[in-house]
């Protein structure tokens, strides 16, 4: 990168990256941990995780929107001398910071299945279902706003795009970068109209 060039990650696609590993985990702990009697019995544990599994997702949902909003509110034009992260870099740092974190998480949620059956993969996977209905609702705004919403990379070491080390967000034509609004994969072809 040039003089006075810095590198941007697009907001919607740092909230989605750990959806699918807390998902997907999730869901196999609640599969397997149903096979598991546990001490509060199967039926006990379902409800439990099903309650767990709305309040999680929920939380996650809600925590910090003002915030974001704030930020988008007041965010300003990228310059030309930015480098847009690629969507697949952004995604295999943040998994990559995360992986220790989803792996203990994992190991706990089967583990608590021998004293509530399914309930932890279920809090597990609320958690994902809530960062994916995140990213939704940022793809939401920024199709209604027609802008894409960056943050600079180094202001995120910890994958908090609505942290306190974050002092604003910086926007783009929603053609740019490799990622559709909400952080999900571009199609081949509106990538190749984008270019």
């Amino acid at each position: 990168m040039g003089r006075g060039a810095y590198a941007l990650a697009r907001v919607a696609v740092i909230v989605r990256a750990p959806a699918g590993w807390l998902w997907w985990p999730g869901v196999l702990a609640a599969g397997i941990g149903v096979l598991v009697p546990g001490l509060t019995g199967r039926r006990i544990g379902v409800l439990a995780g099903a309650a767990l599994f709305l309040i999680a997702g929920v939380v996650v949902f809600v925590v910090r929107r003002k915030r974001y909003l704030e930020l988008a509110r007041d965010a300003s034009r990228a310059g030309k001398a930015v480098f847009l992260q690629d969507r697949a870099v952004t995604v295999r740092t943040r998994r990559r910071a995360l992986r220790w974190w989803l792996l203990l998480a994992f190991l706990a949620a089967m583990g608590s299945s021998f004293a509530v059956p399914a309930a932890g993969g279920m809090l597990l996977a609320g958690l994902g279902a809530g960062l994916w209905a995140k990213a939704l609702w940022l793809g939401r705004w920024e199709r209604a706003h027609d802008a894409l919403l960056w943050v600079r990379t180094e202001r995120v070491p910890r994958g908090r795009p609505a942290g306190k080390a974050v002092d604003g967000y910086q926007t783009t034509g929603i053609v740019a970068g490799d990622a559709g609004p909400g952080g999900a994969r571009r199609s081949r072809a509106m990538a190749a109209a984008a270019r």
